[in-house]
């Protein structure tokens, strides 16, 4: 190893870091001093832990696609973002474990998401959001865009995928939102994990008698094949249905503001109807929102020498997404939003075998929105100040509380 070794700073930033005010949609400026100054760089977490922050691109695809490092939130070092719940809590099934488990459990509802079988979604997608779009139009003004129409869209996919009555969808967001609550004591966050286990484990249950098209009954059927328990079962659909909703809804609802504070952007997109704008909108406003914004969290197994620095065993490691998504290197003029960028490889959704299973859907869905809302809602405009606006600072997914809107 010819890197250097650094001992954990005292002086080392606080993570996670405070955007700029009035700068909503860009990343923290002390990420951005962080980049400028090394591709690893300390910082400091609430417990005192000082993991390092992985903010360029290169390094951080390196990491992700390194068998070196872990995803398992139960190895010493892992640079968790909370307290954990009493007994350590529960992780949510394979997106926080390792190789081979965690290829185990993956591949049992990989098909559902494949490009093709997501594709094969369009029309129904397309349905749901023209829908929502005619009941936006014939009610009242102004209205909540996200209670109206960014949680539905995902929501009602998601549902419909998974075999979950819509009906329930109060009780499974509120308990969604309990859990990807940064400041949320443990002790709630424990509680909105196990209503969500048991709802989910007594729908596997339910489709083990009454099986139906869907993957929650893909999953009963791997139960009574004795290839996965019934609480398996259950955390797979938790975490399916939490990022089959939470993350899409704040794409919809950040990416309409940020659409609406960029009009000469909005106008690409409401007067054109190729299929390929729209692709490469959605793919810039991924790369430009970057809603998973605390860092996909990991820590290394082994010592590993990278961009002069050495990780050593046991170390934990930040991979900052927002930030490597304005890296200078990959994508010029970051701070711009540019729907005709060529923004297709950023990492949004992560990379490596723990990249994101539902991007296919995130896609299609995103696409859907964005080519459709602003042309049957050509006036759409905010309506309330950008100041008033409440940002997610508390989560561990950005977004906007509500987004009041008329036309």
């Amino acid at each position: 190893m010819t890197g250097t070794v650094e001992t954990h700073p005292a002086g080392a930033p606080d993570f996670p870091m405070t955007r700029a005010a009035g700068r909503p949609f860009d990343p923290p400026p002390a990420a951005r001093a962080q980049q400028d100054e090394a591709a690893l760089t300390r910082v400091r977490l609430w417990d005192g832990s000082t993991p390092w922050l992985v903010t360029r691109y290169a390094e951080q695809r390196a990491l992700l696609s390194d068998p070196r490092v872990s995803a398992d939130i139960g190895r010493p070092g892992y640079p968790s973002s909370a307290p954990l719940p009493p007994g350590g809590g529960s992780r949510i099934s394979f997106i926080l474990m390792d190789d081979p488990e965690h290829n185990r459990l993956r591949r049992m509802v990989t098909a559902p998401f494949s490009l093709r079988r997501v594709g094969a979604l369009r029309p129904a997608v397309q349905q749901i959001v023209d829908e929502l779009i005619d009941g936006l139009l014939a009610g009242p003004r102004p209205v909540d865009l996200v209670e109206a129409f960014a949680l539905p869209v995902p929501s009602l996919v998601i549902c419909a995928l998974l075999g979950v009555p819509y009906g329930d969808h109060d009780f499974f967001q509120d308990n969604s939102k309990v859990i990807i609550r940064r400041d949320a004591t443990p002790e709630e966050r424990m509680a909105g994990h196990q209503a969500l286990t048991g709802y989910l484990a007594r729908l596997v249950a339910e489709k083990e008698a009454n099986p139906a098209d869907d993957l929650l009954s893909g999953l009963a059927a791997r139960v009574t094949a004795g290839e996965l328990s019934r609480d398996e079962a259950a955390q797979m659909g938790v975490l399916l249905l939490i990022a089959g909703h939470e993350t899409t809804a704040n794409m919809i609802a950040l990416g309409t503001l940020a659409l609406l504070e960029h009009p000469d952007q909005l106008a690409l997109l409401r007067e054109s109807e190729d299929p390929a704008l729209v692709a490469s909108a959605t793919e810039e406003l991924l790369r430009y929102l970057n809603i998973t914004h605390n860092g996909r969290r990991r820590v290394a197994t082994e010592d590993i020498e990278i961009a002069g620095r050495v990780v050593r065993a046991g170390e934990g490691l930040i991979l900052a997404n927002d930030i490597a998504n304005r890296d200078t290197a990959v994508f010029p003029d970051p701070d711009r939003l540019d729907l005709t960028r060529d923004a297709r490889r950023h990492v949004a959704f992560g990379f490596g075998v723990h990249q994101c299973l539902g991007q296919q859907l995130a896609r299609l869905e995103l696409q859907v929105v964005y080519g459709t809302l602003y042309r049957r809602i050509p006036t759409l405009a905010l309506a309330a100040d950008l100041a008033d606006i409440p940002f997610k600072h508390d989560g561990s997914v950005y977004g906007v509380y509500e987004l009041p809107v008329t036309w």
